[in-house]
């Protein structure tokens, strides 16, 4: 690590954070980065010399535990502390991203059009600018170098970054597992299936495509664009995403391919941030066809394996109402395989996704509390339950109230699926 006073900047380069993902009520950064604290705020930068947090400090700042992050695909979240009291309860974080563009509305209004998150990029904008104007001459090469691309890499130049990036994947990842959370959304994502078994007309981010598998070639491809794309920030990542809606109907061998390709070509055994993680979706027919050697092999690779299931209710007026062609039968059926998987297998988790909407069938809630409270003897602490609002959920006040009452009875941790694509 180094400090370098310039101005009235204190400039740290290679600054050491936290070298595993917790969860804990104050801010946290994690991994390796370079910093530059102004005498209003305080901005990250990656090892590649782009912006990644802003976070203020003294007046003219929302909050001083609250921060502004950017994603490889550009996008920005507010981390907020709450917005509400009991965001633990609701999301099973401290801090919880409010996004940028429309959703997860039941929690927060837009941060994004307060005056302070405005002036905080234009904070950022200044800063560039009084980067691009100093003299470089007689500074530390490794000082210059840094100065130099955070100055360079502004709005336009991270938005080429970003479209480079969804062409190497081959489009955008429109919904990250709710799961991810537990890395503060930090995946890489390697694509080895596109589209999808149902494309139900409920849901706002299917692609309408029919699930056709990437081959090993082209997943080859992806991961040695992605290391030259990284590069020296892939120090700073643990954990892939097998995308896109359902990599587990991939056969077992393009899976442990695509794992093994990503765990050796991104260099996840040599990340700074420790206890690495692989997460991926899954389908009610997909866990159906899985063969158990399947799981036995997600056990023994170097990642804790979580697969999200989209098992959406266990109510048949509900599944002709929302466009999904299952039966209660059969999400039974992989509702008890999801905790049989849990119980058996150490280094895997399978959660589960249950829709809530306002205008739903009667009944739709009853059967997902009959399943997750009925079908169970006792409380489990691995597999959570997700429930993700639709458009129409009616009252904030309302949805929140049943959601509460939902999780007491429920015999499984349950948080509201924080939709976030990349």
């Amino acid at each position: 690590m180094e400090i370098h006073k310039v101005e009235d900047l204190v400039i740290t380069l290679e600054k050491e954070g936290a070298d595993r993902y917790i969860k804990i009520s104050v801010p946290i950064r994690y991994g390796v980065y370079h910093e530059i604290k102004s005498p209003d705020y305080t901005f990250e930068f990656s090892l590649n010399g782009e912006i990644r947090t802003i976070q203020g400090h003294g007046g003219g700042w929302l909050d001083a535990a609250e921060w502004l992050k950017r994603t490889p695909g550009n996008d920005w979240a507010y981390f907020s502390a709450g917005g509400y009291s009991g965001a633990f309860d609701f999301t099973g974080e401290y801090y919880v991203p409010c996004l940028s563009y429309d959703t997860n509305a039941v929690l927060f209004s837009d941060r994004f059009n307060s005056p302070d998150v405005e002036k905080a990029f234009a904070a950022w904008h200044e800063l560039r600018e009084r980067l691009s104007r100093m003299n470089l001459a007689g500074m530390p090469a490794k000082l210059a170098t840094f100065i130099r691309q955070a100055a360079q890499k502004g709005p336009e130049e991270l938005e080429e970054r970003a479209q480079r990036f969804h062409e190497i994947i081959g489009g955008q990842v429109s919904v990250l597992p709710p799961d991810a959370r537990h890395v503060e959304y930090d995946v890489i994502p390697a694509i080895i299936a596109d589209g999808c078994l149902y494309n139900c007309s409920f849901c706002r981010v299917k692609s309408g495509k029919s699930l056709t598998l990437r081959t090993r070639e082209n997943i080859r491809e992806q991961i040695q664009a992605l290391r030259e794309f990284f590069g020296p920030e892939l120090v700073n990542y643990n954990s892939i995403f097998l995308g896109q809606h359902d990599a587990l109907f991939a056969d077992k061998e393009l899976i442990a391919f695509a794992a093994r390709q990503a765990y050796e070509g991104l260099a996840i055994g040599s990340s700074r941030m420790q206890e690495p993680r692989m997460f991926l979706f899954g389908s009610v027919d997909s866990m159906l066809r899985c063969e158990e050697d399947l799981f036995a092999m997600l056990d023994r690779l170097p990642f804790f394996s979580y697969i999200n299931l989209g098992l959406e209710s266990a109510h048949a007026e509900t599944f002709a109402a929302i466009g999904k062609p299952l039966t209660p039968k059969k999400v039974t059926k992989a509702f008890k395989r999801m905790i049989a998987v849990n119980q058996r297998y150490p280094n895997v988790e399978v959660s589960g996704n249950f829709i809530y909407g306002a205008d739903l069938p009667e009944g739709h809630l009853a059967s997902i509390v009959d399943l997750t409270h009925n079908h169970l003897k006792h409380f489990h602490s691995k597999g959570t339950i997700y429930v993700s609002p639709m458009e129409n959920i009616g009252s904030k006040e309302e949805m929140r109230s049943k959601f509460l009452e939902f999780k007491r009875m429920c015999r499984l941790p349950c948080y509201l699926y924080l939709i976030q694509r990349l």
